[in-house]
């Protein structure tokens, strides 16, 4: 095998606090460093039948103690940035988690694999973080893919609480964390590894935004790989139910000016940042070209309960073109493109975090991926594209 210099990946989210100082944001880092089994012999040496036992639908996980993290940053004068506070992700009994998969069985799992070729048991405590926010009174909420999920955290890390889909509780009946079937059941549908990533707090705390990476495997993953429309879901703090769903639709995988990618699937959401109430920045990706669009979803149609949500609609959401979704009755957000990193060449690759800071600011921060394959960390700081609404 080869020697990995693996580094901490804390560029998975970015928030500012409204009241903070300008220079100190939260990260998060995600569950953890992981190689695809099918990448294995390329990263690592060894080849997917001794690292995988010949899965190359698993994951490789070099240090499985790994503990997904809320990190609070400061930047330096000198264009870099510190880490000033770690908080580690916790059960309820104060005993630290991990990023390893959960035992599913109404959606689908991967297996796990340690650096010796054994499998890993399934943890359904642990939690592939990668969407953060952080309210007035110091507890934080957490998008997470696996389930997918939001999870309501103490100031502390303590889980307080895991919303999941309906119906998916009862395969995480071993957390050791309290876990309610609040989301709608479809989001099950959603494709392994193509869970929650972007989220967003309204300014005035009265709801979470958060948006499915990708479109639904609805009925299937050949809808998957076409399909343009996915979900946000807007959902009532004081009631912890989700109020809303609207269709946000994806660019053209042949817009993505700086990829060479014709494979609409490749286009994902990393990152939602809240400008007001329903008023969102949306951060749409492939590898090397990000795109910040603004959109409103208090136009948008509710399909919240809707045949929409019912896994055996004839066709589907994710079957039904862009161009056809008004034609069923169905307004999409409205878009508005406010920046692509294809005309700006200094911007980092994989941006996955977007803070605004004082309605002036536009600061950005990339995964590096733990140092496995991606590029190193850096927080870019933007001055604010003009009025986006």
């Amino acid at each position: 095998g080869k020697i990995l210099d693996l580094t901490i990946g804390i560029g998975s989210a970015l928030f500012h606090m409204q009241g903070d100082p300008a220079d100190e944001f939260y990260a998060l880092s995600v569950r953890g460093p992981n190689i695809d089994c099918s990448a294995s012999d390329k990263i690592t040496g060894i080849p997917i039948d001794k690292a995988c036992a010949g899965d190359d639908k698993a994951k490789l996980f070099p240090r499985p103690d790994f503990v997904p993290s809320i990190v609070k940053v400061k930047l330096i004068d000198d264009g870099t940035f510190v880490t000033t506070e770690w908080i580690p992700l916790k059960d309820a009994a104060g005993k630290t988690i991990t990023g390893l998969s959960n035992p599913l069985k109404a959606a689908k799992t991967e297996a796990a694999f340690d650096k010796d070729g054994r499998q890993l048991p399934f943890d359904p405590n642990g939690l592939d973080t990668e969407g953060l926010v952080r309210l007035k009174h110091g507890t934080f909420w957490i998008g997470e893919e696996y389930g997918p999920s939001l999870v309501h955290v103490g100031a502390d890390g303590k889980i307080i609480e895991r919303l999941v889909p309906q119906g998916l509780e009862g395969d995480l009946s071993g957390a050791t964390y309290k876990v309610t079937g609040a989301l709608p059941a479809i989001l099950m549908k959603r494709q392994l590894n193509r869970g929650i990533e972007g989220l967003a707090v309204a300014p005035d705390e009265s709801a979470l935004y958060t948006i499915v990476q990708n479109p639904l495997a609805n009925p299937d993953a050949d809808a998957y790989k076409t399909a343009t429309a996915t979900r946000i879901l807007k959902l009532d703090l004081k009631s912890r139910q989700v109020v809303g769903e609207y269709v946000y639709t994806l660019d053209p995988a042949e817009s993505f000016k700086n990829d060479t990618s014709d494979k609409q699937s490749d286009v994902r959401i990393s990152e939602l940042t809240a400008v007001g109430v329903d008023k969102l920045i949306v951060l749409e990706r492939i590898a090397r070209t990000t795109k910040l669009h603004a959109i409103d979803v208090s136009a948008a149609t509710n399909i919240l309960g809707t045949d929409w949500d019912k896994e055996g609609t004839p066709p589907s959401l994710d079957q039904i073109d862009a161009a056809d979704l008004v034609a069923k009755g169905i307004t999409p957000v409205s878009k508005k493109l406010w920046l692509d990193s294809s005309t700006y060449p200094e911007l980092p690759e994989k941006v996955e975090g977007v803070a605004i800071v004082d309605g002036k600011q536009l600061i950005l921060i990339n995964d590096d991926d733990f140092g496995i394959e991606g590029a190193k960390t850096r927080i870019v700081r933007l001055t604010m594209p003009s009025a986006a609404f």
